[in-house]
């Protein structure tokens, strides 16, 4: 068990260490702190001090659109180098990666799947509150669009909390999507739910007894899925 622990520790750093260096490359400027964490089938990667000062200056005149859009050109160019290192590290295929940013925080979040997938409640050790967490979160896709089809949950560690929502769209956004209109749909998507997250947080830290200093949200809409995460302090309880 000890020897299983320090392999996914290095593993964890080796991947952390070359993001880094790969984003530092291409954006001009490396995040200050890169935090890889590996829990069954996800990876996560969560970024923190990740702002270039042109950035700083887009967002304090409101451009945030524009900051997105670079980032996104960038993304592009570099997702398939972060997924191939992954998968030569972990000897595992990565099935999605995803990514999302909180500009104002100047932080930020990949994540990646692997292949398997969340086969049933009992399958997932629970934690605290779990159904209450569960009724919230189907609250907050209410308010947005509708109720999830399934809603699944896993806690990565004592600090992330994975949300995953299926059957989600509505008929408006499915046929945006087919229109070509995925990117428009992600800006208002991702606007909206972290909007509502925001005003559902108090609720949230109630029930899992911890502080969310972080968020983060991403879609696959052919899948119809949603994964959000939450990164929480235990420490600073939300109570």
């Amino acid at each position: 068990m000890e020897n299983e622990l320090l392999e996914k520790d290095i593993l964890e750093k080796e991947i952390a260490g070359f993001i880094g260096r790969l984003l530092r490359d291409q954006f001009g400027r490396g995040p200050g702190g890169v935090h890889c964490t590996l829990s069954g089938l996800f990876l996560t990667v969560h970024l923190t001090s990740f702002l270039s000062p042109m950035e700083k200056s887009l967002i304090e005149r409101k451009q945030d659109i524009f900051v997105h859009k670079t980032r996104d050109l960038l993304m592009e160019k570099i997702i398939n180098e972060i997924k191939s290192f992954t998968e030569l590290t972990l000897k595992k295929e990565i099935r999605d990666f995803y990514y999302d940013w909180n500009l104002h925080l100047r932080s930020g979040m990949f994540l990646m799947v692997l292949p398997s997938s969340l086969q049933n409640d009992t399958a997932i050790p629970p934690y605290r509150n779990k159904e209450k967490v569960h009724h919230e979160i189907i609250e907050v896709s209410e308010e947005a669009q509708k109720t999830p089809q399934k809603t699944e949950s896993i806690l990565l560690n004592k600090r992330q909390l994975m949300i995953v929502r299926s059957g989600i769209l509505v008929s408006i956004e499915k046929e945006l999507i087919s229109l070509g209109f995925d990117e428009t749909l992600i800006i208002a998507k991702r606007s909206l739910e972290k909007r509502l997250l925001d005003e559902h947080r108090k609720n949230f830290e109630a029930y899992l007894h911890s502080e969310i200093t972080d968020f983060f949200v991403g879609w696959d809409f052919k899948k119809d899925i949603s994964y959000t995460l939450f990164i929480m302090n235990p420490d600073r309880n939300g109570t």
